[in-house]
């Protein structure tokens, strides 16, 4: 039991950082792409949508870089132990970050054309993912307003999931053509399957600390001299 408890805290230490590794692809091609957007070098492929305008591109990104590296750290325990005022204070800037990347998510899927290549079914899920994602920060800050930290902590562990999406996108991207083909709906589920996967972890996650939480409980419920 000793054993199995601290190789979870040794491997939970790493968490944010991979989330943060994760991050780092679509945070390094938003911001050569802001830059482009901004004045300077066109160092992305020009995307004329944008281009014309750019507002709720410029939104989306300035707040979906901060909010997933900083978000990152809201999942070291270590961090939140050590330093609650610290996480309180992240998590109030986050739950307003998380609404402009959400809100502006949409807006992008609203007022651009599709991208060449995608079509209908990415549309939905770019769609979804934003109403989930505002949902998701909406019922996690009424969660932490009634005191329920295990609801909380599961409903801004699903909002940051479906943030993540364009980190896994680069992965599912990567390999989706090789595996399906290139026709658009093999575009759209390989893009699709991102955030599917995204929140199957997140789901395991949440899954995991609920049992933790009942063994915990469990534990101090039953007297030592009771147990066998």
């Amino acid at each position: 039991m000793t054993t199995n408890a601290t190789t979870h805290r040794a491997s939970a230490r790493w968490v944010p950082f991979a989330l943060v590794s994760l991050s780092v692809v679509p945070a390094i091609s938003g911001s050569l792409r802001l830059g482009g957007m901004m004045g300077g070098p066109h160092l992305m492929s020009t995307d004329v949508r944008m281009d014309a305008f750019p507002l709720p591109a410029i939104l989306h990104i300035v707040c979906v870089i901060p909010y997933s590296l900083l978000g990152a750290f809201q999942f070291s325990s270590r961090l939140r132990a050590r330093r609650p005022g610290w996480h309180g204070a992240s998590g109030r800037l986050l739950v307003g970050l998380a609404m402009a990347v959400a809100i502006s998510g949409l807006w992008m899927t609203l007022a651009y054309a599709p991208k060449p290549g995608t079509g209908a079914l990415l549309y939905g899920f770019r769609l979804a993912v934003g109403t989930g994602m505002a949902g998701s920060v909406l019922l996690g800050f009424a969660a932490i307003r009634r005191g329920e930290i295990a609801r909380h902590r599961a409903w801004m562990t699903r909002a940051y999931a479906l943030a993540l999406g364009a980190g896994t996108q680069a992965l599912t991207g990567a390999v989706g053509p090789a595996l399906f083909g290139t026709s658009v709906p093999a575009n759209d589920l390989t893009m699709g399957a991102a955030w599917a996967i995204n929140l199957a972890v997140a789901e395991h996650v949440i899954r995991r600390g609920e049992d933790r939480t009942d063994r915990g409980r469990a534990s101090i419920a039953i007297p030592e001299g009771g147990r066998r």
